[in-house]
């Protein structure tokens, strides 16, 4: 498996260090080729996660907040079983070490990743799915799962509650050029067919960016964090914080998105944040 991590290769699968004084959001998203037409025809391929550490005295402005990430990505489809096993303590060391638990419609993912699970990893993720399911029960001075796709609702006006609209009407710029021309699962195959490192570079930027706002969503929604009302661009952020992963985040494609703070009325949408349609009618979107 490839993994890169802002946190060197001996921390890059455990949490950072913690402070005191700080509340963790542990923000967490999976990518997963879709096969409606079968049975658990989900296979998952890549996720990330993003530690959010911000002081408990007062609401911060994330524009100046630095993160840590991690993002893993199969090389070979028969790393699936190894993917989902690391996913399943990745959720786990979350949940033992974040106050606040998030993903976008992380149910899904959870589904996923349990449906494809190897035996060792199930009851872990299992438990996940449960304390998903419970979070509106749970100890708000305790570590809780918040969803900003069910939970954010007391902040917004639109109904639409993709990961891009939610972010667009709150004032995040997730403009996405991963998928202008090409759509994820089309990256993906490029990537496992064809050995072509950009479509790899694209998805994993764009799975990054899913966490990253996500995690910005998710303090706005537990009044940890914001940012000014003139908007901020999500990308600026992604390329400071992950200078130097991927060559993606050099050319020039990315790079025109970074002089530009304001949010974007047209930030292209992805298609694992497109909305459920009936079961008859789904194609490659969730």
């Amino acid at each position: 498996m490839i993994i890169k991590s802002s946190m060197g290769e001996q921390r890059r699968m455990q949490p950072p260090p913690r402070r005191s004084g700080v509340a963790r959001i542990a923000s967490i998203d999976a990518e997963w080729l879709k096969n409606y037409t079968i049975k658990n025809g989900q296979r998952p391929f890549c996720y990330s996660i993003v530690w959010l550490d911000l002081p408990t005295s007062g609401t911060s402005d994330l524009t100046i907040v630095p993160f840590e990430w991690t993002s893993i990505y199969v090389e070979d489809p028969d790393e699936m079983d190894e993917l989902v096993r690391h996913a399943a303590a990745t959720v786990a060391s979350a949940e033992d070490s974040a106050d606040i638990i998030t993903g976008h419609q992380f149910c899904s993912d959870l589904a996923v990743l349990e449906a494809n699970a190897p035996t060792d990893a199930i009851r872990s993720l299992q438990q996940s799915r449960a304390q998903w399911k419970q979070r509106r029960d749970a100890d708000p001075d305790g570590s809780y799962y918040l969803d900003t796709r069910f939970d954010a609702g007391h902040l917004l006006t639109g109904a639409s509650r993709r990961l891009v609209d939610v972010c667009t009407e709150l004032g995040l710029d997730v403009t996405q050029p991963e998928l202008l021309k090409v759509s994820m699962p089309a990256w993906h195959r490029r990537w496992l067919d064809d050995g072509q490192a950009e479509g790899r570079e694209r998805v994993s930027v764009l799975n990054l960016r899913h966490s990253l706002s996500t995690a910005y969503v998710a303090a706005r929604t537990a009044d940890l964090g914001q940012w000014p009302a003139a908007g901020m661009n999500v990308n600026q952020a992604l390329a400071a914080g992950a200078k130097g992963a991927w060559s993606w985040l050099d050319g020039p494609t990315f790079t025109a998105l970074l002089e530009d703070s304001c949010p974007s009325v047209t930030a292209a949408s992805s298609p694992s944040r497109a909305p459920k349609r009936q079961a008859k009618q789904r194609s490659s979107t969730r």
